[in-house]
């Protein structure tokens, strides 16, 4: 999963539990249009920060884990 997909995740996360960009904003104070930057993939340059604070507040985290050796079916087909 890459950056602008995660976002595209959040975005469908937060719209499927009827909160609103605004909500987001005022909760978290982080501007709305930042949030909506992220979520469209207009902008890249959001924290790491924010969006760890994002999927916290939509009840979500983001974890590391070990990179298999082996191809993933994406890499295969983008190969």
């Amino acid at each position: 999963m890459d950056f602008y997909e995660l976002a595209k995740e959040l975005a469908l996360v937060r719209k499927n539990k009827n909160i609103s960009q605004q909500i987001i904003s005022k909760d978290l104070s982080i501007s709305r249009a930042t949030i909506s930057n992220f979520e469209s993939g207009a902008s890249s340059d959001i924290g790491l920060k924010k969006v760890l604070q994002i999927a916290d507040y939509l009840g979500y985290e983001i974890s590391l884990k070990e990179k298999s050796p082996f191809p993933i079916f994406e890499d295969i087909i983008n190969g």
